[in-house]
C-alpha cells in the first residue's frame, strides 16, 4: 500500500474541495463550475456532500486495490495535480471574497490562464 498517503491526501482535498464549494456558492461568491454537481447542489448540501464522498470513496478503492500499477500512479498524480489547482483557485476566491485580491485582477488571471492553457493544446 505505497499509495496510501497519497490516496488519503487526494481524498481529503475532493472533501476540502466539497466544502469549500458549499461555503462559496451558499455565500453568493462563486458558483458550481460542473453542471451535474450544481444540480445536486440545488437539491440541497447534503446530495452534493453524499455524491462528493462517494466519488472520493470509490476513487480511495480503487486506488488502493489496483495501486501497485503504473497507470494508478500516474492517475493518482494527474488527479492531485488537478485538486492542488483547484486549491488554488480556492485560495483566490477567498481572497477575492475578503477583498484582498480585486476581481479585476482575478479576471486577468483567468484570461492570462486561458490563454496560457490555448497555447499548449
Amino acid at each position: 500500500m505505497h499509495l496510501f498517503a497519497p490516496t488519503v491526501l487526494l481524498f481529503g482535498l475532493n472533501l476540502l474541495d466539497a466544502l469549500l464549494t458549499i461555503v462559496w456558492v451558499r455565500s453568493g461568491v462563486a458558483t458550481e463550475g460542473n453542471q451535474l454537481m450544481a444540480s445536486l447542489l440545488d437539491i440541497g448540501n447534503g446530495p452534493f456532500l453524499g455524491v462528493k464522498i462517494a466519488i472520493g470513496a470509490v476513487a480511495a478503492i480503487v486506488l488502493f486495490r489496483w495501486g501497485s500499477r503504473p497507470l494508478a500512479r500516474y492517475g493518482l498524480a494527474v488527479a492531485l495535480a488537478v485538486y492542488i489547482g483547484l486549491m488554488g483557485i480556492h485560495l483566490l476566491t477567498g481572497l477575492a471574497a475578503f477583498g484582498v485580491v480585486s476581481n479585476n485582477a482575478i479576471h486577468q488571471f483567468s484570461d492570462w490562464s486561458g490563454q496560457f492553457l490555448a497555447l499548449i493544446q
